[in-house]
């Protein structure tokens, strides 16, 4: 939460910047809000950027910015997973930039682009990618990467049954099926979805 001041700070540095697409100098600021001191000044910009209001840069003018970084992370992307049938497992040796916030704290991550529509009541879409954390074990319910008969690779609700493993779609109008055993190669934790890329293979068209 912000004081009153804080905010009428921070909305002066949100509009000064639309107005002139650069900060405010510490001494337009003072001198807007008639405070004391250009320490004052500081005192007030430090209190935004430890609340996370603003970023700025150490000993450079002007370089207030209003607003979070995304911070995002590296990870392997390694092809692609069925939500729908199985499909053979085919590793690729790529890499995907993703918002840091997608992915635990701990933990190895990786990324699989999704194919098929069995998962969609899970908001798992058809050219979605999701992101992975490696573990050998899931809870019952729990979005897992599945791999059967040694070779083929599937993305669907884990639920151990009596003497078997039933893989659960999340869409009603398919069905599950079952295996005796699977290896789990991973839990999904996160979907990454890239809007723009979405809607030109949809050969969707907006004007402005």
């Amino acid at each position: 939460m912000l004081t009153k001041k804080q905010k009428k700070i921070l909305d002066y540095l949100q509009a000064y910047h639309q107005k002139n697409d650069y900060s405010p100098s510490h001494q337009e600021i003072k001198k807007h809000f008639k405070l004391s001191s250009v320490s004052t000044v500081n005192h007030y910009m430090q209190i935004l950027q430890k609340k996370g209001y603003i970023q700025r840069e150490k000993h450079i003018a002007r370089s207030v910015e209003v607003g979070r970084r995304e911070m995002s992370v590296t990870i392997p992307f390694k092809g692609y997973i069925a939500a729908g049938k199985p499909i053979e497992a085919i590793e690729e040796y790529k890499t995907i930039t993703v918002p840091k916030n997608l992915v635990s704290v701990s933990g190895q991550h990786f990324a699989l682009g999704v194919k098929g529509e069995s998962m969609i009541d899970e908001g798992i879409l058809n050219g979605d990618t999701v992101i992975i954390r490696k573990q050998s074990d899931v809870e019952n319910g729990e979005t897992a990467i599945a791999l059967i008969n040694g070779s083929e690779v599937t993305l669907k609700k884990i639920f151990k049954e009596k003497n078997r493993i039933r893989l659960q779609p999340a869409n009603p109008q398919l069905k599950p099926f079952y295996a005796k055993s699977v290896v789990i190669q991973g839990k999904v934790i996160s979907v990454f979805r890239r809007i723009e890329e979405r809607e030109k293979k949809e050969g969707k068209n907006y004007e402005n």
